[in-house]
């Protein structure tokens, strides 16, 4: 695994070598981009003029190409840049989906994914693990609103977003007599911009969440805030820019990621594998049990993530549409087919049908089709979930044991590597009359592999820093007596 380290580190000085060089050939882009938007928010008429062209926008957001595309001859060209309209260019049955999808994403991470993982850890570290999604709620919250937002979602570069929204600066609602003015997002110009803010703010919490997995019951609580705060800045925010920002680099290349499978899933999962292998085994990994306390909470966790998920992917539609309604039912038929997979595959292998399997099949499918679901139809969805549960399953048992990494709750084994398995067969089954574009298993590898090499490269840069100067790990007396006690005075009778 150290091998497999430096060679991420090689590459990804590579890799951020070339974005050096393509920031610097950009450097003027974001005073441009400043610019474009003081001009798109002179007037409502304005916005009014553009309302055919931005249309599709929100459908287009995880094909950032056809956003971007030349306009036909005559047609006003769509803006690039957040902008304001007048109230009546708001379409409330757009908004009203949006803002349910906003709370059933954020209803994945509290109570979702903080009891999914609490009650696959042991029982002295249960309250550790809840604290943990709990705090990166309100601390990636402050940072999405300060910095994060306007670092992924304002044009810039190919690789970084602009400050236009720097402190929320620019994005305003004001009430007056006649009209009404607000901004919008030019990614969802039909529901105000504050809750396209807030619906990406709650995919920004759920990814740092995720990587707690892989290090839990053995890393200090000061450093994971520590880590969390750094990475959600300088990995997130530009991997979101690069997918989701129609001038982003991978999104320009044609890059297909309809709801997060690099952003979120294969970006968390890598950052979770460099993670476990910075901080070593736990103590005791592979001589003591270590079983998980209480698979009640865990199922009952696993449970709210499907629910909430359907928040994820059709709400990544960001309109109340036939495209949401697709990404739905993808989003169900392979969640079911990836957990009937991973059991059938567990029973087999085992002898006997576990539910800590079945719900980890389940997450695996939602996981895997997550990049697809506005992309594929019914063929697409099932053979993705199918895929996923045997491959996560194969991931999580044999694939760990054989390279002898400490991944606690498999968050590289699930997410990871089911991330990929979906962005992978996401340009296999893309539909066009689906997505308005086809898919290229090749454009997806690309953007696998830079995910991977970049999170994992920065993620191992930032860890070995926080390391040096304030330790990320608890001590060995402190993880034996367990992490509730030991660092938070608090215990589960």
């Amino acid at each position: 695994m150290r091998k497999l380290l430096m060679s991420l580190l090689m590459a990804g000085s590579l890799l951020t070598g070339g974005i050096g060089t393509a920031l610097a050939d950009d450097a003027s882009a974001p005073a441009a981009a400043s610019a474009a938007a003081s001009d798109t928010t002179a007037s409502a008429s304005a916005a009014a003029s553009t309302a055919d062209a931005t249309a599709g926008t929100a459908n287009a957001v995880a094909s950032a190409p056809a956003a971007v595309a030349a306009p036909s001859d005559g047609a006003p060209a769509a803006p690039t840049a957040p902008f304001t309209v007048d109230s009546s260019k708001i379409n409330s049955g757009d908004t009203a989906w949006m803002l349910t999808s906003t709370a059933l994403v954020l209803f994945m991470t509290i109570p979702g994914l903080a009891l999914f993982y609490g009650g696959m850890v042991r029982k002295k570290n249960v309250l550790a693990t809840l604290m943990q999604s709990f705090a990166i709620t309100c601390l990636v919250t402050i940072i999405w609103a300060v910095v994060g937002y306007t670092l992924a979602f304002t044009p810039g570069g190919a690789f970084i977003g602009g400050f236009s929204r720097f402190f929320m600066a620019g994005m305003s609602y004001v009430k007056g007599d006649k009209a009404t003015m607000l901004t919008v997002s030019h990614l969802a110009p039909t529901i105000p911009e504050t809750v396209y803010f807030v619906y990406q703010m709650t995919f920004a919490i759920i990814t740092p969440a995720l990587i707690t997995g892989a290090f839990a019951d053995r890393m200090k609580f000061s450093a994971m805030l520590v880590f969390m705060m750094l990475w959600s800045i300088i990995v997130y925010s530009p991997i979101a820019h690069m997918v989701w920002e129609p001038t982003g680099w991978l999104a320009s290349a044609g890059i297909l990621d309809f709801a997060g499978g690099t952003v979120v899933h294969i970006n968390a999962g890598i950052a979770g594998l460099v993670c476990c292998l910075v901080l070593g085994k736990r103590v005791g990994y592979g001589r003591e049990a270590m079983a998980p306390h209480n698979l009640t909470l865990t199922l009952i966790g696993g449970a709210m993530l499907w629910v909430g998920w359907f928040g994820f992917n059709a709400g990544s539609a960001l309109a109340a549409d036939g495209r949401a309604s697709f990404a739905m039912f993808a989003t169900q038929v392979a969640t079911a087919a990836a957990a009937l997979a991973w059991m059938f595959a567990e029973w087999a292998a085992k002898g006997k049908p576990s539910v800590l399997g079945i719900v980890s099949g389940a997450v695996a499918g939602l996981v895997a089709i997550t990049p697809a679901s506005g992309f594929v139809g019914m063929t697409g969805s099932l053979v993705i979930g199918i895929v996923a549960g045997v491959v996560c399953f194969w991931s999580a048992t044999w694939l760990k044991h054989k390279f002898g990494y400490d991944d606690s709750l498999d968050a590289f084994g699930v997410h990871c590597v089911g991330g990929i398995v979906g962005a992978l067969l996401t340009g296999v089954f893309a539909v066009k009359d689906i997505g308005g574009v086809g898919g290229s298993f090749v454009l997806q590898a690309k953007g696998v592999i830079t995910t991977l090499v970049y999170s994992g490269v920065v993620s191992f840069i930032l860890l070995k820093i926080i390391d040096m100067v304030m330790g990320i790990r608890v001590t060995e007396e402190q993880e034996r007596e367990g992490l509730d006690v030991s660092l938070h005075g608090e215990h589960v009778e």
